[in-house]
């Protein structure tokens, strides 16, 4: 490290060489370690005042994401006005103010009044400032912080440099309070304002890269709700629900959840992973993904069409048994003196009863058939009503008798729960290991590298019974066992999906409670769940009930 050495240095003390020494190398280490660019150019302004003696300072950076470029007035600071409040805004990047003379230029200004500058010079001094808050600028230093490609990046502006380190400034008395910064000062900040612009430039690249991802991982939910319009929503309302749980388990200061905390770092993966953790639905077959009820749209409508093949089979069969008949009798005629008919017309009769009733039962067929294809808990009836039609027969246009229902239709149609087969269900739990091994596959940084493994538990149980690993209580992260709760209540809350209906929260919070009493679901994390509201975050809350007096 290179240590500028100015002609007083030499007579001070060892002591205090050293103690210049020291505070250099604090502030590069705290650059080294600034997460957030606010904390980091507050901590750049802070430290080069400290140096310097300065009583006020601001941090400017250059804008040039739009197509006019701009300066930003980022951070400021006042030691004499502690409580003064600043906002950031943008001004034009123009060589008409002292920052943007030294962001065009990238050459320092060390001005001893400025409000007195040199005959010629573009830029002046806004004394507006001054005049609000009561004060008067003197001394003015402005330095470019470069990076390593020479480019400024931004601007660092101190304000007058005291005499005295702890003297309050006041319009009246800054004059005799304050002095020119001096040459070996601007080199020492000049040299600082360089690592800062690093330090910043690393910040940005950081923060760069977080945006990008986060770009990244919500491309990802819009790719699973295009698959899946159905759930559209349910992985940021996941994340948003057990982000909320997780910030109220740092709160518990009692139990065994007094012990566990997750710092920001810890609620970013954990927001990635609720985000995330329905991606492997990328991998499971589409007509499987969205399937509303026990068929399939187009299996119904081919079975439509056979039900109506079979109905014209017997309109046809029926037409052509009268027809033979006539054939066969063709002395038939109608006796009109007669009150009944002859045996003739009774037949007749009879063969339009056969086909008048073979259509009703094969309209009552159909109404089976579609009350069997809902997505509800079939009953002891329909069951034993489906079987029936599983046994019944049709003719085809090529005279082969057929079932009317296929076997995997009538496999399909039996479902006792829900509308999926056991294969089917199978492949729709599959998405969670799909998304285990696509997450896996993402270099997460050292802070995220859980992401894929919380992703990984959010459909195993407490009890061993979940999937896909049947993992038990304490081989499920704690991350997931919050995500699992988010989870359920909102797949029971969610009203935008048309294959079943949505609870309100107190019917969502019992089946919760039914959950955690059979040891499903953490029951701890669930009454912190239930006792903060934590549904509130979606604008859910619990009905008031108002008994009667």
């Amino acid at each position: 490290m290179i240590v500028f050495e100015r002609p007083e240095f030499k007579n001070e003390s060892a002591v205090e060489k050293t103690d210049l020494i020291e505070k250099l190398l604090d502030i590069g280490a705290a650059l080294s370690s600034a997460q957030d660019l606010g904390e980091l150019l507050n901590l750049i302004l802070s430290k080069s005042r400290e140096i310097t003696y300065s009583d006020a300072g601001s941090v400017y950076l250059v804008d040039h994401s739009d197509e006019k470029s701009k300066l930003l007035f980022k951070v400021a600071q006042n030691g004499s006005k502690p409580r003064l409040s600043f906002k950031e805004f943008a001004l034009p990047l123009t060589d008409k103010s002292l920052a943007g003379y030294v962001a065009i230029t990238g050459q320092s200004l060390n001005l001893s009044d400025a409000y007195n500058l040199p005959n010629g010079v573009p830029y002046q001094l806004d004394t507006s400032f001054d005049r609000d808050i009561n004060y008067r600028t003197c001394s003015v230093m402005v330095l470019p912080m470069q990076n390593r490609q020479g480019e400024t990046i931004g601007v660092l502006q101190l304000i007058n440099r005291k005499t005295k380190a702890d003297a309050v400034l006041t319009a009246d008395n800054a004059w005799e309070s304050t002095q020119q910064y001096s040459e070996w000062e601007e080199r020492i900040v000049r040299s600082l304002a360089s690592q800062a612009a690093i330090s910043i430039e690393r910040n940005q690249l950081q923060e760069s890269i977080e945006h990008l991802f986060e770009g990244f991982v919500k491309a990802s939910v819009q790719v699973i709700e295009a698959r899946d319009p159905c759930t559209f929503g349910h992985s940021e309302r996941v994340a948003a629900l057990t982000v909320r749980l997780s910030e109220e388990v740092n709160a518990v200061n009692s139990g065994w959840l007094r012990s566990v905390y997750f710092n920001p770092r810890q609620i970013q993966e954990i927001r990635y992973a609720a985000l995330l953790h329905d991606f492997g639905k990328i991998g499971v077959p589409e007509a499987v993904l969205t399937k509303q009820k026990k068929l399939y749209p187009a299996q119904l409508e081919i079975i439509r069409h056979r039900f109506g093949l079979a109905q014209r089979t017997m309109e046809m069969e029926c037409v052509q048994s009268k027809y033979k008949y006539l054939l066969e009798h063709s002395a038939y005629r109608r006796h009109p003196s007669e009150e009944s008919e002859c045996a003739q017309c009774q037949e007749i009769e009879q063969l339009d009863t056969v086909l008048a009733n073979g259509k009703t039962r094969l309209a009552e067929y159909w109404e089976v058939l579609l009350e069997a294809n809902e997505p509800h808990i079939l009953a002891e009836e329909p069951l034993a009503q489906l079987r029936e039609l599983s046994r019944q027969t049709y003719r085809d246009i090529d005279g082969a008798i057929k079932p009317l229902l296929s076997p995997d239709e009538i496999v399909q149609l039996m479902v006792s729960r829900g509308n999926l087969t056991a294969e089917e269900r199978s492949a729709i739990e599959s998405h969670v290991t799909h998304t285990y091994e696509f997450l896996s596959q993402i270099p997460w940084t050292k802070d995220l590298k859980n992401v894929p493994q919380i992703a990984y538990g959010h459909h195993e149980k407490l009890d061993g019974t979940g999937y896909p690993r049947g993992l038990k209580h304490s081989e499920i992260p704690i991350q997931a066992q919050l995500m699992t709760i988010a989870d359920i209540y909102d797949a029971l809350t969610a009203g935008d999906r048309p294959y079943k209906r949505a609870l309100r929260t107190e019917a969502a919070m019992q089946i919760l409670r039914q959950e955690a009493a059979h040891h499903k679901i953490n029951a701890d994390l669930l009454e912190l769940f239930d006792h903060c509201r934590v549904f509130s975050v979606l604008g859910h809350s619990l009905e008031v009930k108002v008994e009667s007096a």
